[in-house]
């Protein structure tokens, strides 16, 4: 007997509407080329290159010793929270145990808050460019994305006006990624201070910060939280975080989130139905992390600072390229609008920046992201978690492939 083979029709729409990412699917193309025995350079992740430290493996070791494999509570082992607590009070700024809830990654703590906060047809504002994944979780939890542009020429950090003329009855949140992937661009104290006269002014509003990129700023930036920038703010504010850029734990899937004690109990709620607790043994190594020496992580802020400039160095001296000079994370995210329309040595036209990226794929050997992938066409991004040598090797390729158009 032959099944009816109509189960796809029964997928969601609100799963159809969705696409796997588009960065995803450059790093799974450049990967299948360089397994093909392509030279591919790709720049396309958001992933140190770095180790994790060993005073961290060493902890999930001796975790993994003596026997700590098992459930914890769902929002977290004590040991992780007192860990959390003790980084925020360190900051100046007071959070108690239920305030926390710990996730497998901190995509999960964003999403269990999208989750538990969203109605159907409830707004997000997301500055652009943002991360691909944030419209994503909002449109998927019912909720609609609603973007407003930031520019480079202002460091890629919204005002105020624009934040005012995107609220409406239905905005439920404002989504912040500071500093931020894939810009770079963060907000300092003064700039976030700002934007508090349009929360007073909305009582509904939340304030969602995305604050994973923390300890990588440069020059002379500080990296302040909303949580120390606008404590005014602090009873519909949710701060999400985590180890995995700073101590290099991307694949131990590890995140948190710090927030009003009534939202973590509702996202516990839903993490309660989906994962339940993230892991015990990435727990009890993210203690070492958040406990642990921080002059590697000075160490390795200063190897990406100066990437950094190499990357934005190389870019500006190729004509028809802007790369403005990121305050934080690794990614640079350079203006190519100057580049499209103009042809390839084979006669093709470079419309968008999608062609322009995968003109340099084909043609360099480099993979990189077009900005219309995080909301900003007209862009590319470059992470620059990569060895110094890639790096220079690719803005050479890079270059190379631009002169090359006509």
């Amino acid at each position: 007997m032959t099944i009816s083979n109509g189960y796809a029709g029964q997928i969601a729409s609100r799963v159809r509407a969705l696409d796997v990412s588009l960065i995803v699917k450059i790093s799974e193309m450049a990967a299948a080329r360089k397994r093909a025995g392509e030279d591919i350079i790709s720049l396309g992740t958001g992933e140190p290159d770095f180790d994790t430290p060993d005073f961290v493996k060493h902890a999930a070791q001796a975790a993994i010793d003596s026997g700590e494999t098992k459930y914890t509570a769902n929002t977290g082992t004590p040991a992780l929270k007192a860990a959390i607590v003790a980084r925020y009070r360190r900051q100046g700024i007071a959070v108690e145990p239920n305030q926390i809830i710990a996730s497998t990654g901190a995509k999960q703590v964003l999403f269990n808050a999208m989750m538990a906060t969203l109605e159907p047809g409830d707004e997000v504002i997301v500055p652009t460019p943002y991360w691909t994944s944030y419209v994503d979780i909002i449109a998927i939890c019912g909720g609609v994305p609603v973007e407003v542009r930031t520019r480079g020429e202002d460091g890629f950090v919204m005002n105020p006006e624009a934040m005012e003329a995107a609220v409406t009855s239905r905005t439920r949140w404002l989504l912040l990624n500071s500093p931020s992937n894939p810009s770079g661009g963060a907000y300092n104290r003064e700039q976030l201070r700002a934007l508090l006269p349009v929360f007073e002014r909305h009582p509904h509003l939340g304030l969602t910060s995305d604050e994973i990129y923390e300890h990588l700023v440069y020059d002379d930036f500080s990296f302040i939280s909303v949580l120390k920038a606008l404590p005014e703010l602090a009873e519909r504010t949710l701060v999400v975080n985590g180890v995995s850029k700073s101590h290099a734990m991307t694949g131990w899937r590890l995140g948190f989130g710090v927030g009003p004690v009534s939202l973590i109990a509702a996202m516990s709620t839903v993490q309660g139905q989906a994962t339940s607790a993230p892991s015990s043994i990435s727990q009890a190594a993210a203690v070492a992390a958040l406990d642990g020496p921080t002059e590697i992580l000075e160490s390795r802020r200063q190897n990406f600072w100066r990437r950094r400039d190499i990357v934005v160095a190389g870019l500006n001296a190729i004509s028809g390229l802007d790369c403005p000079t990121p305050r934080g994370a690794f990614y640079v995210f350079p203006d190519c609008t100057a580049l499209l329309g103009r042809r390839t040595p084979e006669g093709t036209v470079l419309e968008t920046d999608t062609d322009l990226c995968d003109y340099y794929l084909s043609e360099a050997g480099v993979a990189v992201v077009p900005g219309t992938a995080f909301g900003a066409p007209g862009h590319f991004r470059i992470s620059y978690a990569y060895a110094q040598t890639a790096l220079e090797a690719a803005l050479d390729r890079i270059a190379a492939a631009t002169a090359a158009l006509t």
